[in-house]
């Protein structure tokens, strides 16, 4: 995640949370404490707080707090703030700005019952939330500042604020929610002074309404996906691998494009990668690309924001999904290729192995990584092989990837919905608050 205002990623986030008139008004008070909301949304983390708080509403009472800005009147007027940042530090650091804007929030959350913070960006406004106003803090871990060591090269300095904001809030926490048990693994490993039974595991979910193949006995909505992904630079008649994610490097873009040049000439490759963590990569990215480019037909880069049709007609057009991560705590995006019914082709790390069923509903790609932080393959050539292989393996089998793609759409639907991850949620506050 970049510490920088990006370019949104690829994955436009549902509204807002219900009405409060539709709100039960005797019932818990929860405020969700969150960088990205709608329409500023722009990794993974937005879309779970979005959903999040959409299906919490039909529990509690819920109020959202946000930067980016305030909101239209009619989402302010739903319990959404939003926070700008204060004009003496809008030329800061990015870490301190960050900071400043945690403390208006943290300022404005009296007569809650509970806080909840999505990442280290509102961790702080959380923390001091909390000790202000005496009420229970808990933390979603979507990821972890000691293992995404390369935000140095962003914040400089403000790295090693991001690490203490991060790090004060989880030890001050009442409750650290894991979106993953590889997830929570990392946490205890990372902080190991955390009380375990202060983790919880609550996975994130799909809005799987929101997430279908065009329906194949529509012609009309068959031809308008076909118009749309051939607008892209998409041929349908072809295989294809498809990307979605940020371009940092977490997400493992460089290992995919070097395997790429191992896949059959007939093979495209769709990259919907966007919002790059620094310039270095991008360059590095696009360098890549272009000498991909020099020796097959078939790559196409999207770079801009797609509008969620889009996206899923550009998902349904393609055979695989590819997740090349390093480091993952779970990752959205394989879930939503799912819920349109591709198989996904994702590294053997962090969360990813609780969500691809290996043979079943994907591959996983094996990896013998660094323990310094960083992922870093031990054996790159070896990864960059394996990856290449098991896309290959994917993609030139279609009625395979056909069968995988349908078992995970029905994964996603038995185990990864929003309403069961509010009923967790909610379980989590509730042990939360009778330990205050």
């Amino acid at each position: 995640m970049s510490d920088v205002a990006p370019a949104p990623a690829h994955r436009p986030a549902p509204g807002p949370v219900p009405d409060a008139a539709q709100r039960p008004s005797d019932t818990l008070r929860v405020d969700l404490l969150t960088r990205e909301f709608p329409p500023h949304v722009y990794g993974g983390a937005g879309v779970h707080v979005a959903e999040l708080a959409a299906v919490l509403g039909q529990h509690a009472d819920v109020r959202v707090r946000c930067f980016d800005g305030p909101r239209d009147a009619a989402t302010e007027a739903s319990g959404v703030t939003g926070y700008a940042t204060p004009a003496a530090l809008a030329g800061a650091n990015a870490a301190l700005a960050t900071l400043g804007t945690d403390l208006l929030m943290a300022d404005d959350v009296a007569g809650a019952d509970l806080l909840h913070s999505h990442t280290w960006y509102a961790n702080m406004a959380g923390h001091l939330g909390g000790l202000l106003h005496g009420v229970p803090h808990v933390v979603t871990a979507h990821s972890l500042e000691p293992l995404r060591p390369w935000k140095a090269e962003q914040l400089g300095g403000g790295y090693a604020l991001s690490s203490w904001a991060e790090r004060t809030a989880y030890l001050g926490a009442a409750g650290v929610i894991a979106v993953s048990a590889g997830m929570r693994a990392d946490i205890l490993r990372v902080y190991p002074e955390l009380d375990p039974e202060r983790v919880h595991v609550v996975h994130n979910g799909i809005d799987l309404s929101g997430w279908r193949r065009p329906d194949a006995g529509d012609a009309a909505a068959q031809a308008a996906a076909e118009a749309t992904v051939r607008r892209y630079g998409i041929d349908p008649e072809r295989p294809a691998v498809v990307f979605v994610g940020r371009i940092t490097r977490q997400k493992g873009l460089p290992y995919l494009l070097r395997a790429a040049a191992e896949l059959p000439p007939e093979v495209q490759l769709v990259l919907c990668a966007g919002a790059p963590d620094t310039p270095e990569i991008m360059a590095e990215v696009r360098a890549l690309t272009a000498g991909l480019r020099e020796s097959r037909t078939g790559v196409v880069s999207i770079e801009e924001m797609l509008p969620r049709p889009d996206l899923i007609a550009v998902l349904a057009a393609c055979t695989v999904f590819v997740c090349p991560s390093v480091y993952e705590p779970l990752g959205i995006v394989n879930l939503e290729a799912m819920a349109v019914g591709l198989p996904v082709v994702g590294t053997a790390t962090g969360g990813i192995p609780e969500v691809v069923d290996d043979g079943v509903t994907g591959l996983l790609v094996p990896i013998e990584q660094a323990d310094d932080g960083t992922g870093t393959p031990l054996d790159p050539e070896r990864f960059v092989a394996d990856l290449a292989a098991a896309l290959t393996r994917a993609v030139t089998d279609a009625e395979g990837a056909a069968v995988m793609g349908a078992a995970g759409r029905r994964r996603a639907e038995e185990h990864f919905t929003w309403s069961a991850i509010a009923d967790r949620t909610m379980d989590v506050y509730r042990q939360v608050l009778a330990q205050a």
